[in-house]
């Protein structure tokens, strides 16, 4: 059902499993640890233009949320006329309030993706020279059975903590320690938490430019996300290869982030503040009209007085 996704993400997989092969040998963990992580880099490369969207938008966001609260005061009760302000101020500055939201939605498919094709390389039931001999998408028989045979610190790289003896058994090769599966699986779920820990820490938003509600979940949230990551490669059928995506993803988040906000730094937006309002000249409620012309003789005869004081006293 999925295929539209499988397909492309076990290709890109393929290509840096068959570069890093040729240098490190096709069935070491080595190549395809390494096939994992550029795969990760290389979905980043496709979205940077989109991450740097996003980063400048929520820079234009928090410049531009004093006249945002002006907007909400001006269209209070009215959501619709004030979505449209809001919309034609962004536009206005280049900006959208939705900028750069596919770096979020594109990782998430490419997540699912690479889970079940990890997956389908040890199907549950088969002898290791039955999965040898099917195709897994875009892995032919041969890189099947060599992805099966390679080992991470002697864990195979779709391992899990909790897998059942008899699917560790179908990875062929040398046989698996289930100590060595626990040992690869908690050093990289900690990482993996870690490194999500100071990607999210680094990414919070400013509690200014967002709603009263929403601060304390977001400052909330570089703490509680590390305990859901720690917990989901602990607990859930997570392989291995799995966890070294997340943490290689968190890693290259937070130099993306430090790279990017660099630039930003550099050149950052320019945001126009809205025009002064005009002062009414109109005449105070009671007070009494004022010709313009009366009042410019006097001050014309005030300034030439000052001018000449030595006449006064001559004239004395």
């Amino acid at each position: 059902m999925l295929d539209f996704l499988y397909y492309p993400v076990s290709f890109v997989m393929r290509l840096w499993h068959e570069l890093f092969g040729a240098l490190f040998g096709p069935a070491t963990g080595l190549s395809w640890a390494l096939s994992v992580v550029f795969l990760v880099l290389t979905v980043r490369a496709l979205l940077v233009r989109s991450a740097w969207t996003r980063m400048r938008a929520a820079r234009i966001g928090r410049a531009l949320a004093p006249q945002v609260a002006r907007l909400r005061e001006r269209h209070r009760g009215d959501a619709r006329a004030l979505a449209e302000a809001t919309a034609a101020l962004h536009r206005t500055h280049g900006s959208s309030p939705v900028a750069g939201l596919g770096v979020v939605f594109l990782q998430i498919p490419v997540f699912v993706a690479l889970l079940h094709v990890l997956r389908s390389f040890n199907r549950p039931g088969l002898t290791f020279e039955q999965n040898a001999a099917l195709a897994n998408y875009a892995f032919p028989p041969d890189q099947v059975a060599s992805f099966l045979q390679a080992r991470l610190f002697g864990a195979p790289l779709s391992a899990w903590l909790r897998m059942p003896a008899e699917q560790l058994a179908a990875f062929g090769g040398t046989p698996v320690d289930g100590a060595a599966v626990a040992a690869v699986v908690v050093v990289l779920a900690v990482l993996a938490a870690v490194c999500t820990h100071l990607s999210m820490r680094y990414a919070r938003v400013d509690p200014g430019a967002v709603p009263q509600g929403a601060t304390r979940i977001l400052a909330a949230l570089p703490w509680i996300a590390p305990v859901g990551v720690l917990a989901g490669g602990l607990l859930y059928p997570a392989p291995v290869a799995l966890l070294l995506y997340w943490m290689t993803g968190s890693v290259a988040t937070l130099v993306q982030q430090l790279v990017l906000t660099r630039l930003l730094d550099r050149r950052p937006p320019v945001v126009v503040a809205p025009p002064a309002p005009e002062r009414s000249r109109a005449p105070r409620p009671g007070a009494k009209p004022v010709r313009r012309r009366a009042a410019g003789a006097r001050r014309r005869a005030a300034v030439s007085a000052s001018a000449a004081p030595g006449r006064g006293r001559r004239g004395r």
